[in-house]
Protein backbone atom coordinates (compact mmCIF):
# COMPACT_ATOMS: atom_id res chain seq x y z
CA UNK A 1 0.00 0.00 0.00
CA UNK A 2 0.87 3.40 -0.61
CA UNK A 3 2.10 5.48 2.17
CA UNK A 4 -0.10 8.71 2.53
CA UNK A 5 2.65 11.30 1.51
CA UNK A 6 3.57 8.68 -1.75
CA UNK A 7 -0.55 8.86 -2.78
CA UNK A 8 -2.19 11.98 -4.62
CA UNK A 9 -1.89 14.62 -2.32
CA UNK A 10 -3.98 16.95 -4.02
CA UNK A 11 -6.54 14.35 -4.39
CA UNK A 12 -6.40 13.74 -0.88
CA UNK A 13 -6.74 17.31 -0.02
CA UNK A 14 -9.80 18.06 -2.26
CA UNK A 15 -11.53 14.71 -1.41
CA UNK A 16 -11.14 16.26 2.15
CA UNK A 17 -12.48 19.29 0.92
CA UNK A 18 -15.68 17.60 0.32
CA UNK A 19 -16.18 14.83 2.37
CA UNK A 20 -14.15 15.88 5.19
CA UNK A 21 -13.40 13.46 8.19
CA UNK A 22 -15.48 10.84 5.98
CA UNK A 23 -11.68 10.37 4.22
CA UNK A 24 -9.20 8.29 5.56
CA UNK A 25 -5.94 6.60 4.48
CA UNK A 26 -5.76 4.73 8.02
CA UNK A 27 -3.72 1.69 7.91
CA UNK A 28 -6.07 -0.26 9.39
CA UNK A 29 -9.04 0.97 7.81
CA UNK A 30 -7.34 0.50 3.94
CA UNK A 31 -6.53 -2.95 4.72
CA UNK A 32 -9.88 -3.94 6.14
CA UNK A 33 -11.10 -2.77 2.67
CA UNK A 34 -8.90 -4.61 0.74
CA UNK A 35 -9.99 -7.85 2.03
CA UNK A 36 -13.26 -9.93 0.93
CA UNK A 37 -14.37 -13.68 1.87
CA UNK A 38 -12.14 -15.13 -0.32
CA UNK A 39 -8.29 -16.72 -0.20
CA UNK A 40 -6.52 -13.68 -1.72
CA UNK A 41 -4.17 -11.72 0.13
CA UNK A 42 -5.03 -8.43 1.11
CA UNK A 43 -4.94 -5.73 -1.32
CA UNK A 44 -5.61 -2.33 0.62
CA UNK A 45 -6.63 0.65 -1.00
CA UNK A 46 -4.47 4.02 -0.67
CA UNK A 47 -7.66 5.51 0.70
CA UNK A 48 -11.53 5.01 1.66
CA UNK A 49 -14.15 7.45 1.62
CA UNK A 50 -17.46 7.39 3.00
CA UNK A 51 -20.18 9.28 0.47
CA UNK A 52 -23.60 9.65 1.68
CA UNK A 53 -25.41 10.37 -1.79
CA UNK A 54 -25.46 9.65 -5.44
CA UNK A 55 -24.26 13.29 -5.39
CA UNK A 56 -21.17 12.56 -3.46
CA UNK A 57 -20.59 9.81 -5.38
CA UNK A 58 -20.64 11.38 -8.92
CA UNK A 59 -18.41 14.60 -7.37
CA UNK A 60 -15.74 11.08 -5.97
CA UNK A 61 -15.47 9.92 -9.53
CA UNK A 62 -14.86 13.06 -11.15
CA UNK A 63 -12.05 14.11 -8.54
CA UNK A 64 -10.70 10.56 -9.19
CA UNK A 65 -11.44 10.70 -12.75
CA UNK A 66 -9.26 14.42 -13.23
CA UNK A 67 -6.28 12.97 -10.94
CA UNK A 68 -6.56 9.44 -12.96
CA UNK A 69 -7.50 7.23 -10.07
CA UNK A 70 -8.45 3.73 -9.67
CA UNK A 71 -12.05 3.64 -7.90
CA UNK A 72 -13.58 0.29 -6.44
CA UNK A 73 -17.22 0.47 -4.83
CA UNK A 74 -17.47 -1.58 -1.56
CA UNK A 75 -20.42 -2.74 0.54
CA UNK A 76 -19.45 -4.98 3.46
CA UNK A 77 -16.81 -7.24 1.90
CA UNK A 78 -18.51 -10.49 1.67
CA UNK A 79 -18.03 -11.16 -2.02
CA UNK A 80 -15.89 -14.46 -2.63
CA UNK A 81 -13.88 -13.95 -6.07
CA UNK A 82 -11.88 -10.75 -4.87
CA UNK A 83 -13.99 -7.72 -6.26
CA UNK A 84 -13.31 -5.83 -3.79
CA UNK A 85 -9.58 -6.23 -3.39
CA UNK A 86 -7.38 -3.39 -4.48
CA UNK A 87 -4.83 -4.85 -6.89
CA UNK A 88 -4.17 -1.39 -8.42
CA UNK A 89 -4.70 0.86 -5.55
CA UNK A 90 -6.83 3.65 -5.45
CA UNK A 91 -9.70 4.72 -3.70
CA UNK A 92 -12.03 2.79 -2.05
CA UNK A 93 -15.81 3.53 -2.19
CA UNK A 94 -17.47 2.66 0.80
CA UNK A 95 -21.40 3.12 0.17
CA UNK A 96 -22.36 1.31 3.40
CA UNK A 97 -23.50 4.90 4.98
CA UNK A 98 -26.05 5.43 1.93
CA UNK A 99 -28.53 3.16 3.83
CA UNK A 100 -31.77 4.99 3.37
CA UNK A 101 -35.04 3.24 2.44
CA UNK A 102 -36.56 5.85 -0.12
CA UNK A 103 -39.44 4.56 -0.81
CA UNK A 104 -41.78 1.80 -0.54
CA UNK A 105 -44.87 1.23 -2.83
CA UNK A 106 -46.98 -1.57 -1.03
CA UNK A 107 -49.52 -1.76 -4.24
CA UNK A 108 -47.01 -1.88 -6.78
CA UNK A 109 -44.71 -4.47 -4.74
CA UNK A 110 -41.75 -3.03 -5.21
CA UNK A 111 -39.30 -0.48 -3.26
CA UNK A 112 -36.66 2.00 -4.19
CA UNK A 113 -33.62 1.72 -1.45
CA UNK A 114 -30.03 3.20 -1.74
CA UNK A 115 -27.08 0.72 -2.37
CA UNK A 116 -25.64 0.43 1.34
CA UNK A 117 -28.96 -1.17 2.32
CA UNK A 118 -28.73 -4.38 3.37
CA UNK A 119 -31.61 -7.11 2.78
CA UNK A 120 -31.93 -7.53 6.83
CA UNK A 121 -32.68 -4.07 7.04
CA UNK A 122 -35.09 -3.87 3.84
CA UNK A 123 -37.12 -6.97 5.86
CA UNK A 124 -37.30 -5.50 8.56
CA UNK A 125 -38.49 -1.86 7.59
CA UNK A 126 -40.81 -3.63 5.37
CA UNK A 127 -42.33 -5.93 7.70
CA UNK A 128 -45.04 -4.27 9.01
CA UNK A 129 -46.81 -4.56 5.39
CA UNK A 130 -46.64 -7.95 4.66
CA UNK A 131 -43.63 -7.84 2.40
CA UNK A 132 -40.97 -9.16 1.98
CA UNK A 133 -37.35 -9.36 -0.39
CA UNK A 134 -36.37 -12.94 -0.97
CA UNK A 135 -32.86 -12.92 -2.36
CA UNK A 136 -30.82 -14.12 0.55
CA UNK A 137 -27.19 -14.72 -0.36
CA UNK A 138 -26.65 -15.68 3.07
CA UNK A 139 -24.40 -12.96 4.13
CA UNK A 140 -26.56 -9.51 5.16
CA UNK A 141 -24.85 -7.96 2.51
CA UNK A 142 -25.91 -4.94 1.13
CA UNK A 143 -27.95 -4.61 -2.55
CA UNK A 144 -25.92 -2.45 -4.12
CA UNK A 145 -23.24 -5.29 -3.31
CA UNK A 146 -25.89 -8.00 -4.22
CA UNK A 147 -26.31 -6.46 -7.75
CA UNK A 148 -23.14 -5.71 -8.55
CA UNK A 149 -22.25 -9.59 -8.47
CA UNK A 150 -25.19 -10.53 -9.54
CA UNK A 151 -26.03 -12.95 -6.17
CA UNK A 152 -28.54 -15.57 -5.23
CA UNK A 153 -29.07 -17.69 -2.76
CA UNK A 154 -31.53 -20.05 -0.86
CA UNK A 155 -34.49 -18.82 -2.36
CA UNK A 156 -33.65 -18.72 -6.16
CA UNK A 157 -35.41 -21.44 -6.90
CA UNK A 158 -39.21 -19.61 -6.13
CA UNK A 159 -38.01 -15.92 -6.22
CA UNK A 160 -35.22 -15.72 -8.69
CA UNK A 161 -32.07 -13.88 -8.40
CA UNK A 162 -31.24 -10.24 -8.44
CA UNK A 163 -31.37 -10.52 -12.14
CA UNK A 164 -34.86 -10.75 -11.87
CA UNK A 165 -36.00 -8.69 -9.06
CA UNK A 166 -33.89 -5.62 -9.66
CA UNK A 167 -36.27 -3.12 -12.14
CA UNK A 168 -33.98 -0.06 -12.53
CA UNK A 169 -30.33 1.58 -11.13
CA UNK A 170 -29.18 4.72 -10.54
CA UNK A 171 -25.62 4.24 -11.67
CA UNK A 172 -23.01 6.78 -11.48
CA UNK A 173 -20.75 6.20 -14.61
CA UNK A 174 -16.88 6.70 -14.78
CA UNK A 175 -17.27 10.29 -16.59
CA UNK A 176 -19.10 11.03 -14.15
CA UNK A 177 -22.72 11.17 -15.47
CA UNK A 178 -25.60 9.88 -13.13
CA UNK A 179 -28.09 7.70 -15.16
CA UNK A 180 -31.10 5.15 -14.39
CA UNK A 181 -31.54 2.53 -16.59
CA UNK A 182 -35.18 2.26 -16.70
CA UNK A 183 -38.40 3.23 -15.01
CA UNK A 184 -40.49 1.63 -12.06
CA UNK A 185 -42.90 -0.47 -14.55
CA UNK A 186 -42.38 -4.22 -14.30
CA UNK A 187 -41.28 -4.25 -18.30
CA UNK A 188 -40.31 -1.96 -20.50
CA UNK A 189 -39.14 -2.53 -24.32
CA UNK A 190 -37.54 0.70 -24.50
CA UNK A 191 -34.01 0.53 -26.05
CA UNK A 192 -30.89 -2.09 -24.77
CA UNK A 193 -31.49 -3.23 -21.44
CA UNK A 194 -29.29 -1.55 -19.18
CA UNK A 195 -30.40 -2.69 -15.92
CA UNK A 196 -29.12 -5.98 -16.81
CA UNK A 197 -25.50 -4.80 -18.18
CA UNK A 198 -25.18 -3.39 -14.53
CA UNK A 199 -26.23 -6.44 -12.65
CA UNK A 200 -23.59 -8.66 -12.55
CA UNK A 201 -21.00 -6.01 -14.05
CA UNK A 202 -19.64 -6.27 -10.97
CA UNK A 203 -18.32 -2.83 -10.59
CA UNK A 204 -16.25 -2.52 -13.31
CA UNK A 205 -18.57 -0.18 -15.65
CA UNK A 206 -19.94 2.11 -12.68
CA UNK A 207 -20.66 2.64 -9.57
CA UNK A 208 -24.55 1.70 -8.65
CA UNK A 209 -26.22 4.30 -6.10
CA UNK A 210 -29.89 3.50 -5.84
CA UNK A 211 -31.95 0.28 -6.62
CA UNK A 212 -35.38 -0.62 -7.65
CA UNK A 213 -36.22 -3.68 -6.34
CA UNK A 214 -39.37 -6.16 -6.63
CA UNK A 215 -40.80 -7.18 -3.33
CA UNK A 216 -43.37 -10.25 -2.73
CA UNK A 217 -46.50 -11.02 0.06
CA UNK A 218 -45.57 -13.01 2.89
CA UNK A 219 -46.61 -16.35 1.83
CA UNK A 220 -49.82 -17.07 4.42
CA UNK A 221 -48.36 -20.49 5.82
CA UNK A 222 -44.16 -21.99 5.27
CA UNK A 223 -42.83 -25.37 6.18
CA UNK A 224 -39.55 -26.52 6.76
CA UNK A 225 -38.09 -30.38 6.61
CA UNK A 226 -35.00 -32.45 6.65
CA UNK A 227 -34.18 -35.50 4.73
CA UNK A 228 -30.87 -37.79 5.49
CA UNK A 229 -29.75 -40.06 2.47
CA UNK A 230 -27.16 -42.79 2.39
CA UNK A 231 -26.23 -41.12 -0.55
CA UNK A 232 -25.75 -37.97 -1.86
CA UNK A 233 -27.13 -38.94 -5.37
CA UNK A 234 -30.45 -39.94 -3.59
CA UNK A 235 -30.52 -36.42 -2.14
CA UNK A 236 -29.77 -35.08 -5.62
CA UNK A 237 -32.50 -37.13 -7.50
CA UNK A 238 -35.07 -35.76 -5.20
CA UNK A 239 -35.14 -32.63 -5.74
CA UNK A 240 -34.76 -32.80 -9.15
CA UNK A 241 -37.61 -35.43 -9.58
CA UNK A 242 -39.82 -32.08 -7.24
CA UNK A 243 -38.70 -30.14 -10.11
CA UNK A 244 -39.63 -32.45 -13.03
CA UNK A 245 -43.13 -33.27 -10.89
CA UNK A 246 -43.86 -29.14 -10.79
CA UNK A 247 -44.15 -29.37 -6.64
CA UNK A 248 -43.34 -25.99 -5.53
CA UNK A 249 -40.62 -25.70 -3.73
CA UNK A 250 -38.94 -22.05 -2.43
CA UNK A 251 -35.67 -23.41 -1.02
CA UNK A 252 -33.65 -27.24 -1.26
CA UNK A 253 -31.07 -27.58 -0.19
CA UNK A 254 -28.01 -30.57 -0.57
CA UNK A 255 -25.61 -31.18 1.99
CA UNK A 256 -22.68 -33.85 2.08
CA UNK A 257 -22.08 -35.86 5.24
CA UNK A 258 -18.72 -33.63 6.10
CA UNK A 259 -21.19 -30.22 5.90
CA UNK A 260 -23.69 -31.91 7.99
CA UNK A 261 -20.74 -32.97 10.57
CA UNK A 262 -19.50 -29.53 10.70
CA UNK A 263 -23.10 -27.98 11.10
CA UNK A 264 -23.36 -30.21 14.25
CA UNK A 265 -20.33 -28.91 15.84
CA UNK A 266 -20.60 -25.38 15.33
CA UNK A 267 -24.44 -24.87 15.42
CA UNK A 268 -24.63 -27.35 17.81
CA UNK A 269 -27.32 -29.21 16.19
CA UNK A 270 -27.82 -33.33 16.03
CA UNK A 271 -28.45 -33.70 12.39
CA UNK A 272 -27.47 -37.20 10.98
CA UNK A 273 -24.06 -36.91 9.55
CA UNK A 274 -25.13 -38.00 6.27
CA UNK A 275 -25.80 -36.43 3.08
CA UNK A 276 -29.06 -34.83 3.67
CA UNK A 277 -31.82 -32.17 2.39
CA UNK A 278 -32.98 -28.89 4.02
CA UNK A 279 -36.27 -27.81 2.14
CA UNK A 280 -39.23 -25.14 2.57
CA UNK A 281 -42.34 -25.09 1.26
CA UNK A 282 -44.35 -21.54 0.76
CA UNK A 283 -47.92 -21.69 0.19
CA UNK A 284 -51.57 -21.90 2.01
CA UNK A 285 -51.22 -24.30 4.67
CA UNK A 286 -53.18 -26.65 2.97
CA UNK A 287 -50.44 -26.37 0.33
CA UNK A 288 -47.37 -26.54 2.10
CA UNK A 289 -48.58 -29.92 3.80
CA UNK A 290 -49.65 -31.26 0.40
CA UNK A 291 -46.27 -30.21 -1.31
CA UNK A 292 -44.36 -31.91 2.17
CA UNK A 293 -45.90 -35.01 1.79
CA UNK A 294 -45.34 -35.22 -1.91
CA UNK A 295 -41.63 -34.56 -1.31
CA UNK A 296 -41.51 -37.26 1.34
CA UNK A 297 -42.88 -39.85 -1.00
CA UNK A 298 -40.31 -39.05 -3.33
CA UNK A 299 -37.55 -38.80 -1.30
CA UNK A 300 -38.58 -42.17 0.06
CA UNK A 301 -38.12 -43.60 -3.11
CA UNK A 302 -34.75 -41.74 -3.17
CA UNK A 303 -33.60 -43.77 -0.14
CA UNK A 304 -34.32 -41.11 2.04
CA UNK A 305 -34.76 -41.33 6.17
CA UNK A 306 -36.24 -39.98 8.94
CA UNK A 307 -38.14 -36.74 6.85
CA UNK A 308 -39.62 -34.39 9.68
CA UNK A 309 -41.22 -31.55 8.34
CA UNK A 310 -42.33 -28.49 10.68
CA UNK A 311 -44.30 -25.19 10.20
CA UNK A 312 -43.07 -23.50 13.71
CA UNK A 313 -40.74 -20.09 13.03
CA UNK A 314 -38.65 -21.20 15.22
CA UNK A 315 -37.55 -24.33 13.67
CA UNK A 316 -37.16 -22.82 10.40
CA UNK A 317 -35.00 -20.03 11.55
CA UNK A 318 -33.22 -22.70 13.51
CA UNK A 319 -32.46 -24.67 10.50
CA UNK A 320 -31.75 -22.10 8.25
CA UNK A 321 -29.55 -20.23 10.18
CA UNK A 322 -27.46 -23.23 10.18
CA UNK A 323 -27.46 -23.48 6.47
CA UNK A 324 -26.28 -20.02 6.40
CA UNK A 325 -23.33 -20.65 8.74
CA UNK A 326 -21.98 -23.36 6.92
CA UNK A 327 -19.57 -21.82 5.60
CA UNK A 328 -17.77 -20.68 8.85
CA UNK A 329 -18.48 -23.77 10.17
CA UNK A 330 -16.76 -26.02 7.22
CA UNK A 331 -13.86 -23.48 8.23
CA UNK A 332 -13.57 -25.29 11.91
CA UNK A 333 -12.79 -28.47 10.22
CA UNK A 334 -9.70 -27.20 9.49
CA UNK A 335 -8.79 -24.69 12.27
CA UNK A 336 -6.73 -21.52 10.27
CA UNK A 337 -7.47 -22.48 7.08
CA UNK A 338 -8.68 -20.58 4.33
CA UNK A 339 -11.65 -21.77 1.92
CA UNK A 340 -11.05 -21.48 -2.19
CA UNK A 341 -15.11 -21.89 -2.99
CA UNK A 342 -16.05 -23.38 -6.51
CA UNK A 343 -19.38 -22.25 -7.81
CA UNK A 344 -20.47 -24.25 -11.06
CA UNK A 345 -24.06 -24.52 -12.05
CA UNK A 346 -25.57 -27.17 -14.58
CA UNK A 347 -28.82 -28.18 -15.76
CA UNK A 348 -30.56 -30.09 -13.68
CA UNK A 349 -30.74 -33.29 -15.43
CA UNK A 350 -26.88 -33.26 -15.07
CA UNK A 351 -26.60 -32.28 -11.30
CA UNK A 352 -26.40 -35.82 -10.24
CA UNK A 353 -23.77 -36.83 -11.99
CA UNK A 354 -21.79 -33.53 -11.88
CA UNK A 355 -21.81 -33.93 -8.12
CA UNK A 356 -21.08 -37.82 -7.91
CA UNK A 357 -18.15 -37.18 -10.22
CA UNK A 358 -17.02 -34.40 -7.89
CA UNK A 359 -17.30 -36.40 -5.12
CA UNK A 360 -14.95 -38.99 -6.57
CA UNK A 361 -12.48 -35.91 -6.67
CA UNK A 362 -13.19 -35.47 -3.19
CA UNK A 363 -11.99 -38.38 -2.23
CA UNK A 364 -8.74 -38.11 -3.38
CA UNK A 365 -8.34 -34.93 -2.07
CA UNK A 366 -5.30 -34.43 0.59
CA UNK A 367 -7.49 -31.93 2.73
CA UNK A 368 -11.29 -31.75 3.59
CA UNK A 369 -13.76 -30.30 0.88
CA UNK A 370 -16.89 -30.20 2.06
CA UNK A 371 -19.81 -29.70 -0.65
CA UNK A 372 -23.25 -28.40 0.21
CA UNK A 373 -25.02 -26.34 -2.44
CA UNK A 374 -28.56 -24.79 -4.31
CA UNK A 375 -29.31 -27.75 -6.05
CA UNK A 376 -32.98 -26.77 -6.96
CA UNK A 377 -31.37 -24.58 -9.56
CA UNK A 378 -28.24 -26.88 -10.61
CA UNK A 379 -25.45 -24.91 -8.15
CA UNK A 380 -23.61 -26.16 -5.98
CA UNK A 381 -20.45 -25.78 -3.88
CA UNK A 382 -17.06 -27.03 -2.75
CA UNK A 383 -15.46 -25.32 0.18
CA UNK A 384 -11.29 -26.21 -0.37
CA UNK A 385 -10.06 -25.87 3.11
CA UNK A 386 -6.52 -24.75 2.30
CA UNK A 387 -3.64 -23.58 4.61
CA UNK A 388 -2.55 -20.07 3.79
CA UNK A 389 1.19 -20.64 3.71
CA UNK A 390 0.82 -23.70 1.84
CA UNK A 391 1.69 -23.41 -1.87
CA UNK A 392 1.11 -27.21 -2.12
CA UNK A 393 -2.76 -26.84 -0.91
CA UNK A 394 -3.23 -23.94 -3.16
CA UNK A 395 -1.88 -25.89 -6.08
CA UNK A 396 -3.86 -28.63 -5.08
CA UNK A 397 -7.16 -26.64 -4.45
CA UNK A 398 -6.35 -24.85 -8.25
CA UNK A 399 -6.55 -28.17 -9.82
CA UNK A 400 -9.17 -29.61 -8.51
CA UNK A 401 -11.49 -26.53 -9.01
CA UNK A 402 -9.95 -27.21 -12.59
CA UNK A 403 -11.45 -30.44 -13.12
CA UNK A 404 -14.75 -29.37 -11.61
CA UNK A 405 -14.93 -25.94 -13.83
CA UNK A 406 -14.50 -28.30 -16.76
CA UNK A 407 -16.92 -30.92 -15.77
CA UNK A 408 -19.15 -28.30 -15.34
CA UNK A 409 -18.51 -27.10 -18.67
CA UNK A 410 -18.96 -29.98 -20.78
CA UNK A 411 -22.60 -30.43 -19.24
CA UNK A 412 -23.12 -27.02 -20.65
CA UNK A 413 -23.26 -25.60 -17.48
CA UNK A 414 -21.64 -22.42 -15.96
CA UNK A 415 -18.18 -21.98 -13.94
CA UNK A 416 -19.93 -19.46 -11.47
CA UNK A 417 -23.47 -20.13 -10.74
CA UNK A 418 -23.35 -16.83 -7.85
CA UNK A 419 -20.37 -15.66 -6.92
CA UNK A 420 -19.06 -14.01 -9.97
CA UNK A 421 -15.83 -13.49 -11.91
CA UNK A 422 -13.44 -10.86 -9.57
CA UNK A 423 -10.35 -11.71 -10.88
CA UNK A 424 -10.17 -15.05 -9.50
CA UNK A 425 -12.64 -16.73 -12.24
CA UNK A 426 -10.74 -14.73 -15.35
CA UNK A 427 -9.59 -17.56 -16.79
CA UNK A 428 -12.69 -20.14 -16.55
CA UNK A 429 -14.78 -16.86 -17.99
CA UNK A 430 -12.80 -17.43 -21.18
CA UNK A 431 -13.01 -20.95 -21.27
CA UNK A 432 -16.48 -20.88 -20.98
CA UNK A 433 -17.48 -17.57 -23.25
CA UNK A 434 -14.62 -17.52 -25.44
CA UNK A 435 -15.07 -14.54 -28.08
CA UNK A 436 -18.07 -13.41 -25.86
CA UNK A 437 -15.49 -11.72 -23.82
CA UNK A 438 -14.24 -9.82 -26.14
CA UNK A 439 -17.50 -8.10 -26.57
CA UNK A 440 -17.18 -7.39 -22.87
CA UNK A 441 -14.14 -6.35 -22.90
CA UNK A 442 -15.32 -4.00 -25.86
CA UNK A 443 -18.61 -2.73 -23.75
CA UNK A 444 -16.25 -1.56 -20.71
CA UNK A 445 -13.56 0.30 -22.97
CA UNK A 446 -16.87 2.06 -24.53
CA UNK A 447 -18.00 3.36 -20.84
CA UNK A 448 -14.59 3.56 -18.98
CA UNK A 449 -12.05 4.13 -22.07
CA UNK A 450 -9.12 4.91 -19.00
CA UNK A 451 -9.87 1.58 -16.92
CA UNK A 452 -10.63 3.58 -13.76
CA UNK A 453 -14.14 1.13 -12.39
CA UNK A 454 -12.35 -1.72 -10.21
CA UNK A 455 -9.96 -2.66 -12.96
CA UNK A 456 -8.61 -6.51 -12.96
CA UNK A 457 -11.78 -7.92 -12.99
CA UNK A 458 -13.85 -9.58 -15.03
CA UNK A 459 -12.11 -8.79 -17.98
CA UNK A 460 -8.45 -8.56 -18.55
CA UNK A 461 -7.75 -4.98 -20.86
CA UNK A 462 -4.02 -4.27 -21.93
CA UNK A 463 -3.76 -0.79 -20.20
Amino acid sequence: MNKPSEFDAALLEEMRALLGDRVTTSRGVCEHHGRDESYFPCAPPDAVVFPQSTAEVRDIVDLCRRHKTTMIPYGVGTSLEGHVLAIRGGVCIDLSRMNGVLAVHEADLDAVVQAGVTRKQLNEHIRHTGLFFPVDPGADATLGGMAATRASGTNAVRYGTMRENVLALTVVLADGRVITTSRRSRKSAAGYELTRLFVGSEGTLGIITELTVRLYAVPEAMSAAVCSFQEIAGAVNTVIQTLQAGIPIARSEALCATTMKAINAYSKTGYREQPTLFLEFHGTQAGVEEQARLVQDIARENGGMDFEWTTKPEDRTRLWTARHQAYFACLQLRPGSRAVSTDVCVPISRLTECIVETSKDISRASMPIPLFGHVGDGNFHCEILIRPDSEADLEEAKEFNERVVNRALAMEGTCTGEHGIGFGKMRSLRKELGEAVDLMLSLKRAVDPENLMNPGKVVSTRD
